[in-house]
């Protein structure tokens, strides 16, 4: 797999006009790939593109990864912002979601890494389990906190159909928590990070100050990335590309020097569809000056109605001419994009 990536960087090393700000290795279990072979990917990422001065360089990491020496080797690598994920610190949540870790790993985690010298780490944490009460989430904020990360992921639980957890729902071996639950643990958790110094810049993503990701903020700003690897997205502001997920497939059409990607151009109105999607994720919203400009349009004269009726309920505010999701709206953001969608 090591060799078809780096195949694959050299084949698109023209893809990206611009330095690159930040490197991202994520999606799967990254952490367990040996320190040797992270190092050929990221050294050919260094050689082949121009680099920013002190890019931003993410790993995404299992608890049960993280020893110390596992950490030492990552952060001589160049390393120098982990992404832990730890779900929960309730040990019998950990093992209904399958995790490998418990709650002392996770802690272990962390205390490894910052004896490493990283002193930029997130860590994950998930609300809306299933039979969950507030208090638990609590507990598990508390700890979480108490860690001191610079930087913290909250994210709902979601349960798809094709997944095990869909089978289960499906077969009434669990109960999803009711909506209203799952809303009331997430504003409640947005105050209390809020309160510990943890500012949202994003629906699920809260950051001390000097610490929100740029990464993720590359993405809601609509920043030309490359993904590299099964399943990864690419975009450069006219089209995305996404490779082939597979693994062998991806491999034998690397291999065989074949396709292994597919591509859509972006029409006017999807460009616009995604400035809208991604611009009511983030606190800074949607400019509106900068919209109505790049696509010839006034917005508020198109949906004013809706905005105003958005205003009356508490979802939405206009500051400075930015659009922004109340906190009580980001629980319904998407659903909220899509009401001012264009249509093909």
């Amino acid at each position: 797999m090591t060799d078809s990536i780096l195949t694959e960087l050299i084949s698109r090393k023209e893809y990206l006009n611009e330095a690159v700000e930040t490197i991202y290795f994520g999606g799967g279990t990254p952490s367990f790939i040996s320190s040797s072979h992270l190092e050929k990917i990221l050294n050919q990422v260094l050689l082949l593109f121009p680099i920013a001065k002190k890019p931003e360089i993410t790993l995404e990491a299992n608890p049960e990864d993280l020893s110390i020496e596992k950490c030492i080797e990552l952060k001589s690598l160049g390393i120098n912002r982990l992404s832990i994920g730890i779900q929960t610190f309730d040990d019998g949540k950990l093992k209904w979601m399958n995790r490998i870790h418990d709650t002392n790993q996770s802690t272990s985690a962390f205390e490894n890494a910052r004896r490493a010298g990283f002193d930029n780490i997130t860590m994950d944490l998930m609300y809306a389990l299933p039979d969950s009460e507030h208090d638990l989430l609590r507990k598990s904020l508390e700890k979480l906190i108490s860690l001191d990360p610079e930087h913290i992921s909250l994210y709902g639980l979601t349960i798809e159909d094709y997944t095990v957890f869909g089978k289960l729902k499906k077969e009434g071996k669990f109960l999803a928590l009711p909506e209203e639950e799952a809303a009331k643990q997430y504003l409640n958790s947005i105050a209390m990070l809020s309160a510990h110094g943890y500012l949202q810049y994003e629906v699920s993503n809260f950051g001390k100050s000097g610490f929100h990701a740029k990464h993720n903020l590359a993405y809601w700003n609509h920043k030309p990335y490359l993904g590299v690897g099964p399943s990864a997205h690419s975009y450069n502001k006219h089209s995305r590309s996404f490779n082939i997920r597979n693994n062998a497939r991806y491999i034998k059409a690397i291999q065989n020097k074949e396709v292994f990607f597919e591509k859509e151009y972006l029409t006017k109105i999807q460009q616009f569809n995604e400035r809208i999607l991604t611009g009511l994720r983030t606190t800074e919203g949607i400019d509106l000056n900068s919209l109505n400009r790049a696509f010839d349009m006034d917005f508020m004269h198109l949906y004013r109605a809706f905005i105003n009726q958005l205003s009356n309920q508490g979802l939405v505010t206009i500051v400075n001419e930015k659009l922004k999701l109340a906190p009580k709206g980001f629980l319904i953001a998407d659903e909220i994009a899509l009401k001012l969608f264009f249509h093909e």
